[in-house]
């Protein structure tokens, strides 16, 4: 009886932890590990950055989203893309200079999430590429140099010759070649990632006051 006791005792606590923490995993957010640590290390000449914290649902709710599935041209699924998930932006300066962001986006894939982040000067276009999270045995392909550097110089513009749905490209974007051809499913999942990464990023600039300042000032 002792040994049911103490079984039937922790199950009510893995019960009522799970219902308390339920509300936490409605909106799955994306942020750097140690932003101390890796801030400078993707954005070189970096002295300091703020965050701004931003979501679909407060920017323009289900009208924006609408407009971001349009432009990615496919549909926003699960916790990773819910309307209220919390986007972490890191504005990046040098001293009291704005020089350019960081933004990650957590994209489903094969075997888990995979985390997507692009490096961005001011006018949005990738001077740097972190694959923060990815599961398989070939994820280190993906976090490699190599294939990071493809990214540099791209823009929207670039991915939107980009079809997620067909997962095939056009001028620069198609230049991207997989690291590992067994994981062709993860390369288009990456792919798809970084297009919803680079419109929520012109979305975000667009629609946030906080993000909105034109004389590089602190957002705090």
């Amino acid at each position: 009886m002792t040994h049911r006791y103490f079984y039937l005792t922790v199950a009510a606590i893995f019960l009522v932890l799970s219902l308390c923490s339920g509300p936490s995993w409605a909106a799955v957010g994306c942020d750097l590990n140690d932003p101390e640590r890796d801030v400078p290390r993707l954005f070189p000449g970096s002295t300091r950055y703020d965050t701004v914290t931003v979501e679909l649902l407060k920017l323009g709710g289900d009208a924006l989203r609408a407009k971001v599935e349009m432009r990615l041209r496919d549909k926003l699924r699960g916790l990773y893309e819910a309307v209220d998930v919390p986007y972490t932006i890191y504005v990046i300066y040098a001293d009291k200079k704005r020089i350019g962001y960081i933004h990650g986006v957590n994209q489903k894939g094969r075997y888990g999430g995979i985390q997507v982040f692009v490096i961005l000067d001011l006018d949005a276009r990738i001077k740097g590429y972190y694959i923060q999270r990815m599961s398989g045995t070939y994820a280190g392909k993906f976090r490699d140099g190599e294939f990071e550097k493809q990214f540099i110089g791209l823009t929207l513009a670039d991915f939107d010759q980009y079809d997620v749905p067909t997962g095939k490209g056009t001028g620069k974007v198609a230049e991207i070649k997989n690291p590992a051809p067994e994981a062709i499913i993860d390369f288009k999942f990456t792919m798809r990632g970084t297009k919803k990464n680079l419109i929520l990023v012109d979305e975000f600039l667009k629609n946030s006051p906080e993000l909105s300042l034109k004389d590089g000032a602190s957002t705090k």
